[in-house]
């Protein structure tokens, strides 16, 4: 069914978030609240010898259990996804995502990009080759080297399916593979769903859990990662002067969205509202951002045009902040240019100084903090932020959250190889 007439108004009902600040969305919107970081040395895998040797780990209390009776089975659930339960299953439980619509009717999309393998797994596999691409398959059948059902948890649609199965959630199942701007991108297409009358509800958001060798080392090849630091939890310092790269961490974001209708009929608490998504590429270089930030001020002036809205609406912005020496200095350029003269007096912060980049989770997470921050009235701060840079010159709201009554907000999310989104979050004053 497409909806003919205006476009339906998205609520959000239900939020759940695990990260290497707390187990639930409270517990890490009161430890950001009080600037309190969450990078820690990494003890997942043994990083010596590397030049980043931190991360954002999340506690065992926010990972969900492994048990054998539950299904999907837990030998397909990768570390991100068993995030994700735990955070879907807090947002699902706050909104009663079975209430909220026939289950044919609730879309579930996710942000995710599947489990790097093991070190030891892919040494164990590499004992069955003779270097030349000849592989011993009789050898690796035999033996049973490794896990069959890697494969399962690595493969990016699969994490979706699984969490979809979880909760009985029957309508439309996207998988958003665009790195760093993944949950927020997750995000926006569920607001589209709805909003066009294609689903009645959605579970929206994003996981990551790539705190291992293979994973990390990638990054760490390409001089992405802070290498810098004094101490762990001074290491993400966006827009400081003296920041020197990003923080990787895991962790997990859920909100459930429905429509306003649908909402007021069944007595929901609306927590928030979607007012608009914008999205957007650079066209541009894989591993750079457009230097002039085209694509991210596209996604932001989109964003602000599906919601109808003018840049003066805009009373604060959830930076994607990486604490990269280019992301930093390119975002301040985009909202300079989307917001023109009021941009040095809106408040701009960057939840990563506390969390570190999640990656794939990011964006999801993001937009509850944001949301959470609006309905009392906080903007939290960009913590570690000592020394000003010159290209770096707006209201970052540095080291202490600040006591601000809002109602529009724009949250953005970049990701590394150049795809932008933008969402427009609002309080759900309806």
């Amino acid at each position: 069914m497409h909806v003919v007439g205006p476009p339906r108004r998205v609520v959000v009902t239900g939020w759940g978030v695990v990260s290497p600040l707390g187990p639930t969305a409270e517990s890490t919107f009161q430890a950001a609240a009080a600037g309190r970081s969450g990078i820690r040395a990494l003890t997942a895998f043994d990083p010596t010898g590397l030049p980043c040797r931190i991360g954002g780990q999340v506690a065992d209390a926010g990972v969900a259990p492994l048990d054998p009776v539950l299904d999907p089975p837990t030998r397909l659930l990768s570390r991100g996804v068993r995030f994700m339960l735990t955070a879907a299953a807090e947002a699902a439980g706050q909104a009663k995502l079975a209430e909220a619509a026939d289950p044919a009717r609730i879309a579930m999309v996710l942000g995710s990009h599947g489990e790097n393998p093991t070190l030891a797994d892919v040494l164990r596999r590499h004992r069955y080759t003779n270097g030349a691409g000849q592989w011993d398959m009789a050898g690796l059948a035999r033996e049973r080297v490794g896990d069959p059902f890697a494969l399962l948890r690595r493969k990016p649609d699969v994490a979706a399916a699984l969490v979809a199965a979880r909760f009985g959630l029957r309508g439309a199942n996207l998988s958003i593979c665009s790195a760093c701007a993944a949950g927020a991108q997750a995000v926006g297409e569920a607001y589209r769903l709805i909003r066009e009358g294609r689903a009645d509800a959605a579970l929206a958001g994003g996981c990551e859990s790539a705190l291992n060798f293979v994973g990390f080392v990638g990054f760490q090849l390409l001089k992405a990662m802070a290498e810098k630091y004094k101490s762990p939890e001074t290491a993400s310092r966006p827009f400081d002067r003296r920041r020197c790269g990003f923080v990787m961490s895991e962790g997990a974001g859920a909100l459930v969205l429905e429509t306003l209708e649908g909402a007021r009929v069944r007595g929901a608490a609306i927590l928030g509202e979607v007012l608009g998504y914008g999205d957007s590429a650079d066209a541009y270089r894989i591993t750079d951002t457009h230097p002039e930030a085209e694509g991210a001020i596209l996604a932001m002036r989109g964003a602000l045009a599906d919601a109808g809205l003018p840049p003066d609406a805009v009373e604060y912005v959830n930076a994607h902040g990486t604490s990269t020496a280019v992301n930093d200095v390119t975002e301040t350029r985009a909202i300079k240019a989307v917001l023109g003269e009021r941009a040095r007096t809106v408040p701009v912060s960057s939840n990563k100084s506390m969390l570190g980049h999640t990656i794939g989770a990011a964006g999801a997470i993001e937009a509850i903090l944001a949301l959470m921050g609006m309905r009392v009235g906080l903007v939290l701060p960009t913590i570690n932020y000592e020394y000003p840079d010159p290209k770096c010159d707006l209201d970052y709201v540095p080291n202490v959250a600040r006591p601000l009554a809002h109602r529009v907000a724009l949250s953005n999310s970049f990701g590394f190889g150049g795809q932008n989104a933008c969402l427009c979050l609002g309080r759900g004053d309806v």
